[in-house]
């Protein structure tokens, strides 16, 4: 007997990548589980699945920073109680963190991919499960995008919850609007713009000596990079990035104040027309704004 659920969750986090950088990312989950019925002629019950196996998900890799710690290129070690130092050494394009613990999910393998993610998540979910359960598939899938969309990370100092992690972030769909014409083209520009960035607030960037980051950390520091830092709810967050990874925002970075930005930056090319931004937060969420 086999019990599915759809879309069970969605997980929005980043990764580090060797190609890429820090990769914001969005996917939609799967879960299948096969094995004998229960005493209530259940696999299991499907508030259970809802409610226990997303909540492992949520907890366990969402609005984290995924660190392939096995890759030659990553280096991990604990900071101060509660946190790690994570660096990440780039030609010329290093990242180095030092963040909670929390901030973090440490997956013993050479890349992310979503067949890695998936078997890290196997084996959490796994040793969790009923004994009449003896089979777990899970499906970690991208939204199907028609158009254009870009992947960014940031993280939102004000936040009560897990967004305040300074290094998370989204894999969105955009649509740009010039009065009641789609403008696919200037979709398109924005894809490219914001492809693998992070999105980080003007406010939050400190000089690179205000960090206290790895003894590894200052040997790859240069002028190449942008040091963000700030105190939230969680603690105490620290990111040097490649600028060119990186768009500074004037304002914070939630969505709302994104497609604010988006808009403001289009307006002086339509200055006679209505410019409407749709900007998606991960999978069917987003703000809209008008100028």
């Amino acid at each position: 007997m086999k019990l599915f659920v759809r879309d069970l969750t969605v997980i929005d986090a980043s990764y580090l990548s060797a190609e890429r950088g820090m990769v914001g990312e969005s996917w939609l989950v799967d879960i299948e589980l096969t094995g004998t019925l229960n005493e209530m002629s259940m696999l299991l019950d499907f508030a259970r699945v809802k409610k226990q196996l997303k909540a492992i998900i949520d907890a366990e890799v969402d609005h984290r920073l995924l660190v392939p710690i096995a890759a030659s290129c990553c280096q991990v070690a604990a900071a101060e109680s509660g946190y790690h130092f994570v660096d990440f050494l780039r030609a010329g394009r290093s990242l180095h963190l030092n963040a909670p613990s929390e901030a973090f999910a440490f997956i013993p393998e050479e890349s992310i991919t979503q067949e890695s993610v998936t078997r890290y998540l196997h084996q959490l979910i796994q040793a969790r499960l009923p004994s009449n359960i003896d089979g777990l598939t899970i499906r970690l899938r991208p939204e199907a995008i028609p158009t254009a969309f870009y992947h960014y990370s940031h993280g939102l100092k004000k936040h009560d919850g897990n967004c305040q992690r300074i290094a998370h972030g989204h894999r969105s769909m955009i649509e740009l609007w010039v009065d009641e014409r789609r403008e696919l083209a200037l979709e398109q520009e924005w894809a490219a713009r914001w492809a693998d960035i992070y999105l980080g607030s003007q406010e939050d960037v400190v000089p690179l000596q205000q960090l206290q980051l790895s003894p590894l950390a200052t040997e790859h520091l240069g002028a190449q990079h942008l040091g963000f830092r700030y105190q939230a709810p969680q603690g105490d967050f620290q990111l040097a990035i490649a600028a060119a990874e990186t768009e500074l925002v004037d304002t914070d970075t939630t969505v709302e104040l994104l497609a604010h930005y988006i808009a403001r930056q289009l307006k002086p090319r339509f200055a006679q027309h209505l410019v409407r931004v749709v900007a998606y937060e991960g999978v069917g969420k987003g703000a809209i704004a008008e100028l």
